[in-house]
C-alpha cells in the first residue's frame, strides 16, 4: 500500500517536473532566439554604416544609390513570402540556418566588392536573409496568444541593442580599419549566429495539433505555391490590416530608406557621427519596446493602440516638415520611434492571430515583404521627392496619408472584423 502511494507521489512529482522542464525549455528557446535576433540586427546595422560610404567611394550618386536600395527591396520582396512558407513546411531551424548562412555569403561578397557591379552582386544572397521574420515566427509559435504582442515587442528590445552595437561597430570599424575589415567582421558574426541556431533552435516550433484535411493539403503544397500564400488574405480582417500596414507605413518607410542620404547631405554627418545617432535611436527602441509596449498591451486593446500609433505618426510627419537640423530631429524621433514601434508590433500581432498557427511563418513572411516593398519603391519615390521638393515633403506626405487612414479606420467597423477573424480561426483549428 505504501509503495503504491509512494509511486503515485513520484508520478505526480515527475509530471510536475516534466511540465516545469517543458516551460523552462520554452523560455530557454525564446531567450536564445532573442540573442540571435540581436546579433542579426547588429550585422544589418553594421552594413548600413558601411554601404553608403563604400558606394560613394565607388562613384555612386543619390540616384544610383537609390537603384541599389531598390535592388535589395525587389530581392527580399520575392524572397519574404517564400521564406515564411519554407519555415512553415521545414521548421524554424532550417529556415534560420538558411538565413544565417546567406548572411555569411552576403558579407563575404561585400568584403571583396571593389566595383559598382560587385556592390550589386553582393546583394543577391539577401533573397534568403529573413532572420527577423524567422525569429518572430519562433516567438509567435511558442508564446501564448494573449501575451504574443508583449513577446514580439521584446524583439524590438533586441532590435535596439543590435542598432546600437551595429551602428557603433560599423562607424568605428569603418573609420579605423576600412570597409573590408568591417564586412569580414560581420561575416564572422553571422557564422556565430548560424552555430547558435543549429545548437539551440528546435527543428519545429509548431504546436502538435491533430491534422485535418486542410493541414495535410497545406503540407502537400510547394514552397513556391502562390495560392497557399495568398489564401491567407481571404481570412476576415487580414486584407484590411495588411493594406493599413502598407499604406500607413509607406511614408515612414520612404523616409527610413532615404535616411542615410539625409544624414550625409542634409544633416552633414560623418560616419562616426552617424553611428552615434543610430545608437541614440537604438536606445529609444530598447526603452519603448522593452519597457513600454508590453505594459500598454496589458491595459489597452490592440485596435486602440493601432489608432494611437497612426494618429501620432501623422503629427510626427507634420513636425518633420518643419525640421531644420539634426538637433531638432533628436526630439522628433522620440514620438516617431514610439508610433513606429507600436504600429509594427500591433499589426504583426493582429495578423498572426488572424490565421491558423500552422501559417504564422507565411504570414510573418508576408509582413516582412511589406518592408521589402517599401524598400523597393521607396528609393524611387524618395529620390524624386528629395531632389525636387526637399526633406519637408516626406513629413507632409506622412501627415496627410496617416490622417486619411485614421479617419477611415474610425468610420469602418474595424474592431468587429478583427474579432470575427479571431473567432473563425479558433473554429477552424478546433474543427
Amino acid at each position: 500500500m505504501s509503495r503504491t502511494v509512494d509511486s503515485n507521489v513520484a508520478e505526480e512529482k515527475s509530471g510536475a517536473s516534466s511540465q516545469d522542464l517543458q516551460r523552462s525549455e520554452r523560455m530557454k528557446i525564446i531567450y536564445v532566439t532573442y540573442i540571435i535576433a540581436a546579433l542579426d540586427i547588429t550585422w544589418m546595422f553594421l552594413q548600413f554604416s558601411v554601404t553608403p560610404y563604400l558606394a560613394r567611394k565607388l562613384g555612386f550618386d543619390t540616384l544610383w544609390f537609390g537603384y541599389l536600395q531598390t535592388t535589395v527591396g525587389v530581392i527580399q520582396l520575392l524572397g519574404g513570402p517564400m521564406f515564411g512558407r519554407f519555415a512553415d513546411l521545414f521548421g524554424a531551424r532550417a529556415a534560420l540556418s538558411l538565413s544565417s548562412f546567406a548572411s555569411v555569403v552576403f558579407f563575404l561578397l561585400l568584403a571583396i566588392a571593389d566595383s559598382p557591379a560587385m556592390l550589386f552582386i553582393h546583394k543577391l544572397p539577401a533573397v534568403f536573409m529573413h532572420g527577423l521574420p524567422g525569429v518572430q515566427m519562433v516567438v509567435a509559435d511558442i508564446s501564448e496568444p494573449e501575451k504574443r504582442a508583449d513577446a514580439l515587442s521584446k524583439i524590438g528590445l533586441c532590435f535596439g541593442i543590435g542598432m546600437i552595437a551595429g551602428s557603433t561597430l560599423g562607424g568605428t570599424l569603418n573609420k579605423h580599419y576600412g570597409e573590408t575589415f568591417a564586412a569580414c567582421f560581420a561575416a564572422f558574426g553571422s557564422a556565430i549566429s548560424l552555430m547558435l541556431v543549429v545548437k539551440f533552435i528546435p527543428k519545429s516550433t509548431k504546436a502538435q495539433a491533430p491534422r485535418n484535411n486542410t493541414d495535410s493539403h497545406s503540407k502537400s503544397k510547394s514552397v513556391f505555391d502562390l495560392g497557399e500564400i495568398t489564401r491567407l488574405m481571404k481570412f476576415p480582417g487580414v486584407l484590411t490590416t495588411f493594406l493599413v500596414k502598407i499604406i500607413s507605413g509607406l511614408p515612414q518607410g520612404v523616409f527610413q530608406v532615404m535616411f542615410s542620404i539625409i544624414a550625409m547631405n542634409f544633416f552633414k554627418l560623418q560616419p562616426e557621427q552617424n553611428g552615434y545617432l543610430m545608437a541614440y535611436l537604438g536606445i529609444l527602441q530598447m526603452v519603448i519596446q522593452g519597457g513600454v509596449i508590453g505594459r500598454l498591451t496589458e491595459r489597452y486593446s490592440e485596435r486602440s493602440l493601432l489608432l494611437l500609433s497612426i494618429a501620432l505618426s501623422s503629427l510626427v510627419g507634420l513636425a518633420q516638415a518643419f525640421m531644420l537640423n539634426v538637433f531638432q530631429f533628436c526630439f522628433i524621433v522620440i514620438p516617431m520611434m514610439f508610433s513606429l514601434s507600436v504600429f509594427n508590433v500591433i499589426t504583426d500581432s493582429m495578423l498572426t492571430k488572424s490565421v491558423p498557427s500552422s501559417d504564422t511563418g507565411t504570414m510573418l513572411g508576408l509582413c516582412a515583404s511589406v518592408q521589402s516593398l517599401l524598400r523597393t519603391i521607396g528609393p524611387t519615390i524618395g529620390g524624386f521627392l528629395y531632389e525636387n521638393y526637399g526633406v519637408p515633403s516626406f513629413g507632409l506626405i506622412q501627415f496627410v496619408v496617416n490622417i486619411l487612414v485614421f479617419i477611415y479606420l474610425l468610420q469602418r467597423g474595424f474592431k468587429k472584423e478583427v474579432l470575427q477573424s479571431v473567432t473563425e480561426v479558433h473554429k477552424e483549428t478546433t474543427r
